[in-house]
């Protein structure tokens, strides 16, 4: 995995300017990377693009 601090990370637009419990998404060519907007120092969770459009799918 490449580091994530050259990623580009973003949120919903659902998420509004508040804060709260969000987490972020940065979109790779092999992975998405999920990480919590609260803890931006641990490392992401990262997926394949498919199973992130499934997930995605279903909620």
């Amino acid at each position: 995995m490449s580091s994530t601090t050259d990623l580009k990370w973003f949120k919903s637009s659902y998420s509004g300017s508040g804060g709260g419990n969000c987490v972020e998404v940065a979109i790779r060519t092999k992975a998405v990377h999920i990480r919590d907007s609260k803890d931006t120092e641990r490392a992401p969770l990262s997926v394949s693009p498919e199973a992130w459009a499934a997930f995605i799918a279903h909620i």
